[in-house]
């Protein structure tokens, strides 16, 4: 069964008759992809060299682009990993990517030690928690407040849905939803998204899902790159429902940690202009070091919303590469999945009725 068969299939099931996988599969209604939405549709201000998005349907504003939170755990010296995190800071980047399992947390103790000194009230701090069941995520974020040294994070993230039955378990009872909220409500957490790197599928079932619950995120995380319009495309399949429900889009994975670069097809000023011209408020993207926050702020100055031809022929340059997923294996393969390499990161599962 083709992947479009199988949304025709599922979105016509009764419950689901009029939700979410309905939609996506109407847009894809004789077989063609949705077309991919443009910049034109989130509102962007610029100040101080930085240019700055709407998040979602709220009055924030976040950077173009945002600070992932893995690579500012690789270096050897924590000194090096907070020069990084304030000179972006300082540089206008004021969204801060990061995630509780993180190099054993050490990612979010470098960050809480960066946002020192006035720096926490600059930026809008987000980070992920992995647990599926109240008592894991409850107390994963409270490891997590703990190292980034604040009382509240502005967006919590559940990571790494990447499996159907992920949002069964976030929404059940005595699932993660359950301990966000009241997060949320105990004014710990402003905001709640997902992420995930999979399959659109998962994401659409999990908007889904929360739509069965009543619950709307406000943010949405996603691989938005070159390749994925080509391949399992989120750009195309999930992004419009995203932007019709006023969800903030999140781009992640622009270059794929740098196997998009290995293609030989693209550069990264390209790879981040394209995940700049989708409707995303920010585009996460791995620094490393001073040298490669300057290509991300020199690439937020430089871009320039493309025209239908631009897109098209930066589009063809890859189409061959990405036809089957060589340069995303995170959405191919289990090992770019944290969580089904340390399965106990999810909390103990149900034990189902006796």
């Amino acid at each position: 069964m083709k992947r479009r068969e199988f949304l025709a299939v599922t979105a016509t099931a009764a419950p689901l008759a009029t939700g979410i996988l309905a939609e996506a599969a109407a847009a894809e209604e004789g077989g063609k992809p949705a077309p991919l939405l443009k910049c034109d549709r989130i509102k962007e201000t610029a100040r101080g060299g930085m240019r700055y998005r709407q998040f979602g349907k709220t009055a924030e504003e976040v950077s173009l682009v945002g600070l992932g939170g893995h690579h500012i755990g690789r270096q050897k010296d924590e000194k090096d990993s907070i020069k990084i995190i304030r000179s972006a800071i300082d540089a206008g980047i004021n969204f801060m990517d990061n995630c509780w399992d993180y190099h054993d947390g050490g990612s979010e103790i470098r960050m809480g030690k960066a946002l020192r000194d006035g720096y926490r009230k600059k930026v809008f701090l987000m980070t992920k928690i992995d647990g599926r069941t109240r008592e894991s995520a409850a107390k994963q974020l409270e490891q997590s407040l703990s190292r980034l040294q604040t009382d509240v994070i502005d967006l919590l993230q559940l990571h790494e849905i990447v499996r159907l039955e992920d949002p069964d378990r976030v929404f059940a009872d005595g699932g993660a939803m359950e301990a966000v909220k009241a997060a949320k409500k105990a004014g710990k957490v402003r905001y709640i998204g997902f992420t995930g790197h999979k399959d659109p599928l998962v994401h659409l079932r999990m908007l889904e899902v929360a739509r069965q619950h009543d619950f709307h995120f406000d943010a949405v995380q996603l691989p938005l790159n070159v390749m994925d319009a080509h391949f399992r495309s989120f750009a195309h399949r999930v992004v419009p429902v995203l932007v019709k429900e006023q969800t903030a889009v999140l781009g992640m994975k622009s270059m794929g940690d740098g196997a998009i670069l290995k293609s030989k097809t693209v550069t990264p000023t390209e790879c981040l202009h394209y995940a700049m011209n989708l409707p995303t408020a920010t585009v996460i993207t791995g620094i490393d070091s001073l040298k490669i926050l300057k290509q991300a702020v020199d690439a937020v100055k430089s871009f320039r919303p493309m025209t239908d031809k631009q897109l098209a022929d930066l589009l063809a340059k890859t189409a061959e590469a990405a036809a089957r997923g060589k340069f995303e294996r995170f959405k191919t393969t289990n090992g770019f999945d944290g969580t089904a390499l340390h399965p106990a990161w999810l909390g103990a599962p149900d034990k189902g009725p006796d």
